[in-house]
């Protein structure tokens, strides 16, 4: 473990302690310490996991639970010097550590790295989440009509969303970590009623739109697997309402979040092991040519090349997975805050009555700055690795069975299945229809969740999570349905390709708020807990509440500049996109 001079104390200190060796100060700030109980071995040894104990103020002695011999026992030792620091107690039994130096550089590096990697599995299962919104049929249906029309131009286009997407997203993270609370719910809190419903109508909108594209490219994909007709396929989805309800209560255990995450990891898993093998079977496309496509071209920004690139956007960065990455962080810090027995929690006033309060969790500052960096990775990683691998694969499989074909004019998810199974084999389009039913539901899990949160987030919803989610789930499927019966197998290309350009059009009204919500520090204030107190006049709170100095967490210029302009961007590029549509252009 690393070890770090505590400038209080001039240094690493010991302590004598009661379970048979000496305590190593791990670690300290100015409210907690950290301590290692190093112990000599043999009935003398401790061994246990990390415990917390306070420190008694008058004798400056702690007590905490301890194993000796098979059996938990309380075991007693002197304090550091301020009596009311928390004292954090790791037990290691059977072993002495120097309390300084000790290991050589190699195996400090080694443990340093092995300990950020045990650390950062800890924080996986948000970023497998979020991914899943960037490689849902939506997607799918954008890739593979940018493929077979334009070959490999459009791979920029995939990376140039991704990068925009894990920018986005970590102003969600930030957001939901700093404020403890999801998107829906600050636009409430901050913004006039009026506002508020126009952003909810948006949001709405953007759920019903990504739903319909993954209820549709579930359906064909049963379609396909099974022979289930389309509109029946359609109504089977609505049993992901009752995964959802089965696994996720955020306020709920950890153990079971963490259930419901390593599911979907399985499901965004199968899709890149299944477009992993599709790639390894084509042949006679030249690598240089693929990579060629990351690189900006012209036919992106032209004609049906811009359609579909205002579509490749509006389905890789999602309206309602800035709602999702906000909302699904907070478990991660309250474990952290529980672990560690710090208490922070807001009181928020209902609209009902003036007297009713709401006692909500808040992560402390300590909870957010040890899980947000994290958190932030996590979901990096997983968009540049799962959601940017299946996205470029499957615009790669479309552009080398597709292009240059007769069926690139009308390409859809039918058509490539055909293709792959004429050319590669019967193997190869079972496997992309199974990569589309795994995407389908993994993705309409996700989107059930996220609806959720819009609707508890801003209208407050009192009802039970069981209808809730029904309802919100309802909402959203039936125009799917509807949609199956009217325009049947021929015109589903269509709408996947109009609901994901209607998402573009959307996102600009659901990342302004998210935007200027982390660029204002009155929005973005932590409580330091070794900040100066406050009197009353300057908290603006009644006797005998105690406020310390906050830490603005807002973002710095140059982010807030640089969220500005891709605001601007991506405004802009629906601008002209409307235009480009009214006159006929495309």
């Amino acid at each position: 473990m690393n070890r770090r001079n505590d400038a209080s104390r001039g240094g690493i200190n010991t302590f004598n302690n009661s379970a048979g060796g000496d305590g190593v100060v791990e670690s300290s700030d100015s409210d907690t310490v950290q301590i290692t109980a190093v112990g000599g071995g043999g009935e003398g040894g401790v061994s246990g996991s990390l415990r917390a104990g306070n420190v008694d103020e008058k004798s400056g002695l702690y007590v905490i639970e301890v194993v000796r011999d098979g059996e938990k026992k309380l075991e007693g030792g002197k304090g550091p010097e301020n009596p009311k620091k928390k004292v954090y107690f790791f037990a290691s039994a059977g072993r002495r550590e120097p309390p300084v130096g000790g290991a050589g550089p190699e195996d400090g590096f080694w443990k340093k790295a092995l300990s950020m990697v045990v650390k950062y599995a800890k924080f996986m299962g948000p970023g497998f989440m979020i991914s899943v919104s960037y490689m849902d049929p939506g997607n799918y249906a954008t890739d593979v009509a940018a493929g077979a029309a334009f070959k490999f131009s459009h791979l920029f286009v995939i990376l140039l969303a991704n990068v925009l997407a894990i920018f986005l997203q970590s102003l969600c993270v930030k957001l939901g970590s700093v404020t403890g609370v999801d998107l829906a719910e600050n636009c409430k809190r901050s913004f006039p009623r009026w506002l508020c419903w126009t952003l909810y109508f948006f949001a709405e909108a953007a759920i019903i739109a990504t739903d319909m594209a993954e209820v549709i490219g579930s359906a064909i994909a049963l379609n396909i697997l099974l022979k289930v007709p389309l509109v029946a396929g359609c109504a089977i989805t609505i049993l992901d309402t009752f995964i959802v309800l089965w696994f996720y209560n955020a306020d709920g255990p950890v153990k079971n979040i963490r259930w419901f995450e390593f599911f979907v990891a399985l499901l965004v898993f199968g899709v890149v092991i299944c477009f992993a093998i599709e790639l390894a079977h084509i042949e006679d496309t030249p690598v240089g040519e693929v990579f060629k496509g990351y690189l900006p071209s012209k036919p992106v920004a032209s004609g049906n090349g811009l359609y579909l690139s205002c579509g490749i956007l509006g389905a890789t960065v999602m309206p309602h997975s800035l709602f999702l990455g906000s909302g699904i962080v907070q478990a991660r810090m309250k474990e952290y805050d529980n672990w560690h027995a710090n208490e922070s929690t807001a009181t928020v006033a209902t609209e009902d009555t003036a007297v009713t309060v709401e006692r909500k969790y808040k992560p402390t500052l300590q909870a957010i700055n040890y899980t947000m960096p994290f958190c932030i990775t996590d979901m990096a990683i997983s968009l540049f690795t799962c959601a940017l691998f299946a996205n470029s694969a499957i615009l790669i499989v479309s552009a080398a069975t597709l292009s240059d074909t007769p069926e690139a004019q009308d390409a859809d998810l039918f058509s490539i299945y055909d293709l792959l199974v004429e050319n590669l084999g019967k193997a190869a389009g079972i496997l992309f229809a199974v990569a589309l039913l795994f995407s389908g539901e993994s993705a309409g899990i996700v989107v059930t969740l996220a609806g959720q949160m819009i609707s508890e987030g801003f209208l407050s919803w009192r009802i039970r999570p069981w209808l809730r989610r029904l309802i919100t789930r309802g909402i959203a499927i039936l125009p799917s349905i509807v949609v199956a019966a009217a325009v049947g197998r021929k015109g589903l290309a269509e709408v996947l390709n109009a609901s994901q350009v209607t998402l573009s059009i959307i996102l600009p009204f659901v990342t302004a708020p998210l935007i200027w919500l982390t660029c204002q520090a009155k929005y973005m204030q932590v409580e330091d807990p070794n900040g100066e107190v406050l009197t009353n006049n300057e908290a603006g709170v009644e006797d005998g509440v105690v406020r310390r100095r906050s830490v603005d967490m807002s973002n710095n210029w140059f982010t807030c500049t640089f969220a500005v302009v891709v605001w601007g961007f991506i405004a802009g590029l629906n601008v002209y996109l409307i235009v480009t549509l009214a006159m006929g252009n495309v």
